[in-house]
């Protein structure tokens, strides 16, 4: 598995910051050739071309507004769980996103590759929608 974390210190309160972060459809204009499909009991985030794409199937398993949000990652591709948390500061918010994730195919050696181009992704979505 690939385990990264992002944290940011934003000056938005924490409600605001929650609520920029879990706007799931948001994180889709974020990501390059993706849009986000909700479901039930979460999202389904869309990658792909014409009819090479795949599905990212994420099931939120617990929420608690405006502070903590888990979501297990249950995809045919790609697998794994993220968490994302908004802890109040004097002059603004702590943002942290942890995600854990493995991307079936891919060998376990290549990981750390894996995990910094997901890092690198996910800290430009993270940014983003913070702004």
């Amino acid at each position: 598995m690939a385990l990264f974390e992002i944290v940011r210190e934003v000056r938005l309160p924490p409600d605001e910051a929650w609520r920029r972060l879990t706007d799931w459809e948001q994180h889709g204009q974020h990501v390059p050739l993706t849009r986000i499909i909700r479901t039930d009991d979460g999202f389904i985030a869309r990658t792909g071309v014409w009819r090479f794409t795949f599905d990212d199937r994420m099931e939120i398993v617990a929420w608690q507004e405006p502070s903590f949000c888990r979501l297990e990652k249950r995809g045919r591709v790609v697998t794994g769980w993220a968490e994302v948390r908004v802890d109040a500061l004097p002059a603004g918010s702590r943002v942290t996103w942890r995600e854990d994730l493995h991307v079936r195919g891919v060998p376990r050696i290549l990981d750390g590759l894996t995990r910094a181009v997901s890092e690198r992704m996910f800290s430009r979505v993270v940014d983003r929608l913070l702004a």
